[in-house]
């Protein structure tokens, strides 16, 4: 039944994320890490979420695979089911900045409209899209899961990069080339945004 049918309406909170801010000494916000498979999102999720954990700050890493665990379980892989993986994700990931969270994303999202849709969940200036720019002759090499080799193979189908497209983000915040810089370097990065944009404290302050 569709929404409107049952006369759905969004309550608004008592608080909001303005209000959450001082208390976290940060700004919830969604990190939206999108690159090929292979490419280090999952890795470098997990090495900025332990630097931020380290700093004091309360953060989040929604993982591609993770998800496909539970709440999106019932997705496969063709082009609907991939956008509206990305639908759910956006939203789950709105929710949590709005709670204050840094949230972490690594997904390959391979359409610009879903990352958009995405963004336009999230208050302006509180969606950072990074993109992972490692080559398809890189991430191929590195197939960290066996991946291509199955996609080449035939024995997966609808495979990002191999036979389904990845549209590269055209504007995204960070462009971090992967297949140059360590992922410390990478982290770095992502860390030094945050705070010259003002969603964590500099070093130093409270």
């Amino acid at each position: 039944m569709r929404n409107n049918a049952r006369k759905i309406v969004w309550h608004p909170s008592g608080a909001t994320a303005e209000d959450r801010g001082p208390l976290l000494r940060q700004q919830g916000c969604v990190i939206w890490l999108t690159g090929l498979s292979g490419s280090g999102k999952s890795t470098l999720a997990g090495t900025v979420e332990k630097q931020l954990l380290e700093a004091g700050h309360l953060c989040y890493v929604l993982d591609g695979d993770n998800i496909r665990h539970g709440l999106n379980a019932d997705l496969g892989f063709s082009a609907e089911d991939r956008t509206e993986n990305i639908r759910r994700v956006g939203q789950v990931a709105a929710l949590f900045a709005d709670a204050g969270l840094i949230t972490l994303v690594a997904f390959i999202s391979p359409y610009r409209a879903g990352r958009s849709h995405a963004r336009s969940a999230v208050p302006a200036g509180r969606f950072v899209e990074v993109f992972l720019d490692a080559s398809l002759p890189v991430c191929d090499k590195r197939d960290p899961k066996g991946l291509y080799r199955k996609a080449r193979a035939g024995e997966i189908a609808d495979f990002t990069g191999i036979s389904a497209p990845y549209e590269r983000p055209e504007d995204p915040e960070l462009i971090l080339p992967t297949d140059t810089l360590s992922v410390e370097q990478c982290a770095r990065r992502v860390l030094e945004y945050l705070r010259d944009h003002g969603l964590i404290a500099p070093r130093g302050e409270p």
